[in-house]
This record gives C-alpha cells, sequence and structure tokens, in this order.
C-alpha cells in the first residue's frame, strides 16, 4: 500500500487512500507523528513566508522608493440649491411630519408658508427665468401656497415659455376656473417632471377629472403616491383614492388601501376627519347584505387602536342607522360595547344605537323598548337624545299594531324633532378642525 501524503496545511490530498473509520491514522503510530511533522513544517513555512514579505517591505520603504500617498478625493461640484428649491423643501419636510401626526408641526405650517412666500415674492424677477424656481414655485402654491405667488410670478414677465401653461394652469385650479385649470395641466405628464412636482400635479389633476373619469382619477392618485411615498401627498392621495373606490364600489381595492392608510397614517393629523368619512362610506358600501362582510370590516377596523376604534364603531352605528342599515349598526353597535366600560356616556350610545334598530325586527322588541327605556337622557347629546325619541315614537307606532303585544305606556315624543346630525367624539372634532389647504383644494373635486 503506498504511504499517506499530506498536503502543507495537514490534509488529505485528492489521491490519497481513505482513511480507516477511525478517522486517520491512530494517535502515536508512525503515520500520525509523520502527519503531525507535516503540519507544524506547514505552519513554520507559512510565517517565514510572511515575515519576509514585511522585511522586504520595510526595506522598500528604507530605501525612498515608497509609493507615494494617495492624493485626496477632490469632492463634486454641487450646484447649490436656490432659495425657491430650499423653501419647497422646508415645506415638504414640516407636511411630512403632519402626516406622521405632529401637532406642532401643522400649527407652524402656516407661518412657514407665509414666511416662504414672503421670501420668494422679493427675489429679483430675473429669478423667475430659473424653470427650477418656476417649479418649485408651483409645487409651493399646489402644496398649500395658494395663488398669490403665482399671480406674481406671473407680473415678472420672466416665465419661460414653456413653463407658462403650467403655471396659468395651477393659477386657474386655485383660483376655482375648473375648466381652464383641466384644459391646461391634464396635458401635462406628472411622470415627465421632477418627482416633487409630479407628485403634486397628478394630485391636482385627479381632483380636475374625477367627475368625468373616475378611473383616470384613481390612475393619478396611484402616481401620486408612487412618487411621494411616506409624504404628506402620499397621505392625502390614499385618503382621496379610498374614498373614490367607495363611489365606484370597488370594495377589494377600498379594503386594501384602507388598512394601508390605517396601518401608515393613523396618527396623521387628519386621520380624523378620514375617520368620520371613512364611516360613512362603510355604511355606503352595506355590509350588512354579505355576512362575509363584517369579518372584513372587523379587520379593517383592528388597525386602530381600541379607542380610535371605539370611536369609528359609534361612527359606522349612527350613520348605518340614519342610512337605514340596521345590520350594520347591529354590529357595530355590538364591537362598541366590548370595548367600551360598563356605564361609561359610549356605552349608552352603543346601547342605544343598538336598541332604535332592533325596535323593528321580529323577536326584539320588548328587549328593545326596555333597552330605551333605561337609556340615561343626561348624558347624551341633543342628536342622541332626538334619535332616542325617535324610537321611542316608532316602538309607540308598532305598539299600535294588531297582533304586538301590549306594552307599558311610553314616554311621549316632541311634537317636532329637529334634524339629526352624526355626533362628533371630541377627538374628531379636534382633529377635523385641523384640514390644512390640501383638503380645501381638493374639495373642489365634489367629493
Amino acid at each position: 500500500m503506498s504511504p499517506f501524503r499530506w498536503n502543507l496545511w495537514g490534509g488529505r490530498d485528492r489521491d490519497r487512500p481513505p482513511l480507516p473509520k477511525g478517522g486517520g491514522p491512530a494517535p502515536g503510530s508512525t503515520r500520525w507523528a509523520t502527519a503531525a511533522r507535516w503540519s507544524r513544517l506547514a505552519v513554520l513555512i507559512v510565517a517565514m513566508t510572511l515575515a519576509e514579505s514585511a522585511r522586504a517591505a520595510e526595506s522598500h520603504d528604507a530605501g525612498g522608493h515608497a509609493a507615494a500617498p494617495a492624493a485626496a478625493i477632490e469632492p463634486l461640484p454641487v450646484k447649490p440649491y436656490t432659495l425657491p428649491v430650499e423653501m419647497v423643501r422646508t415645506l415638504q419636510l414640516l407636511q411630512d411630519r403632519i402626516a406622521q401626526g405632529s401637532g406642532p408641526a401643522h400649527t407652524g405650517q402656516r407661518a412657514l408658508l407665509a414666511h416662504a412666500e414672503d421670501r420668494m415674492r422679493a427675489l429679483e424677477p430675473d429669478a423667475w427665468a430659473d424653470p427650477v424656481n418656476i417649479r418649485a414655485a408651483v409645487t409651493f402654491a399646489l402644496g398649500g401656497g395658494g395663488p398669490a405667488l403665482l399671480r406674481h410670478i406671473l407680473a415678472s414677465a420672466k416665465v419661460p415659455a414653456e413653463s407658462t401653461p403650467l403655471v396659468l394652469g395651477s393659477l386657474a385650479f386655485l383660483e376655482g376656473r375648473e375648466k381652464e385649470a383641466r384644459t391646461l395641466l391634464t396635458k401635462i405628464d406628472a411622470a415627465s417632471v421632477p418627482v416633487g412636482l409630479g407628485a403634486q400635479l397628478a394630485l391636482t389633476q385627479s381632483a380636475l377629472v374625477v367627475r368625468d373619469d373616475p378611473a383616470q382619477s384613481i390612475r393619478l392618485l396611484d402616481l401620486a403616491r408612487l412618487l411621494a411615498p411616506g409624504t404628506l401627498v402620499e397621505e392625502g392621495a390614499l385618503r382621496r383614492e379610498i374614498f373614490v373606490l367607495a363611489q365606484g364600489n370597488d370594495l377589494a381595492k377600498f379594503e386594501a388601501l384602507a388598512i394601508q392608510y390605517l396601518r401608515r397614517f393613523r396618527h396623521s393629523v387628519y386621520a380624523g376627519n378620514f375617520r368620520q368619512r371613512f364611516a360613512a362610506a362603510l355604511t355606503r358600501l352595506d355590509f350588512g347584505t354579505d355576512a362575509g362582510r363584517f369579518a372584513r370590516l372587523q379587520a379593517m377596523l383592528d388597525e386602530i387602536e381600541p379607542d380610535g376604534r371605539r370611536d369609528l364603531y359609534l361612527l359606522v352605528a349612527r350613520a348605518a342607522l340614519d342610512q337605514g342599515k340596521n345590520a350594520t349598526a347591529v354590529f357595530a353597535a355590538e364591537r362598541t360595547v366590548t370595548l367600551t366600560e360598563p356605564g361609561t356616556v359610549a356605552a349608552v350610545r352603543a346601547r342605544l344605537y343598538r336598541a332604535a334598530a332592533l325596535v323593528v325586527v321580529d323577536g326584539r322588541f320588548e328587549e328593545s323598548v326596555e333597552t330605551l327605556r333605561m337609556t340615561d337622557r343626561s348624558v347624551l347629546a341633543p342628536a342622541d337624545r332626538d334619535l332616542l325619541d325617535a324610537a321611542l315614537a316608532t316602538a309607540r307606532e308598532i305598539r299600535d299594531v294588531p297582533g304586538v303585544p301590549a306594552v307599558a305606556p311610553l314616554p311621549p315624543v316632541p311634537t317636532q324633532v329637529v334634524a339629526r346630525e352624526v355626533p362628533t367624539p371630541s377627538a374628531i372634532a379636534r382633529a377635523q378642525g385641523a384640514i390644512d389647504q390640501i383638503d380645501d383644494l381638493m374639495r373642489k373635486s365634489g367629493r
């Protein structure tokens, strides 16, 4: 048998016979001793080679032949941002904080808008010959700055011809001249301009076409979200798109985007306004026509913190009552009860809504009337007291129908009941008052 052969690292060559079952030569054997000597020799050779290389390098340096130190890398020339661009970038950073729920950022936005406009109006007229500044000014105006700066820019008579339709169309939109704005702005490809302007332009274009072409409006809102992820523009586009989808009864995408909004922007300053409109949209979709939809509705609302979820279920229950969607009202009211402490105002309201919806359901009349009688009127808002009176009046009419069991006399109903409004929780009322200029502009869409 040929002897074992070992490489410099002590390992087996590929042509070496396989080791015996013990994993190699037995310790203490001649073969084991030979392998160990070769391993130590290999380590010694490597160490000597490294030491020799180090001495050679030192000798080379001592002889004055060392390589020259690498030259410092000069920074690439970067053109500084112009003032309008800096102002818009600062505004966008502030608005992104608003989208994440910063109240101080929302409070400071008005002051920043005024300061930025003053500084840009103080620029020399020649500044507006630069298309970069024009794009920044239009982004500023559409993002909440309003039309005053664009009027000032047009008065300078320095606007380049290729930028004139953009400025005129944006000014027309901000001044409420929608037909002219649609003619000028819809010809511009929002994907072909810088993303900051493109996202804001797509949001504006979607408002101009939503009545005539909801599908195109949705495509533009998708583009706005794609161009400006994580920004206030995306928050506004997502919020708007959800309600366009609700009007078109596109339930699958409505659910997907609603969950996305509630996960990513539930702390937005504008989330209160969103939740109230969202509750109305849910009832318009009539989740009561499909039992499976209740599970999807619950999955959407489970994305919200318990207090916000409770308020939203209350809104859904009340809106459903006003629209005659009793199954949805009962579901939302019962979910509210699970999220409230007994005896709280929210619990009283939830039980009222549930009883008002069930009073017309066979077999639930007496139970519902008893709940209505036991409701503490003193803790209810005026609109809910009106609802209680209307539910009792309905019960009285049902009691007088032949075949319905007699019940004790019901309280008198006022001769005149004022029109009811959906009550708004205090947290939502505060958020509603914080709607910014973007929402003001988008109301022109008629939604």
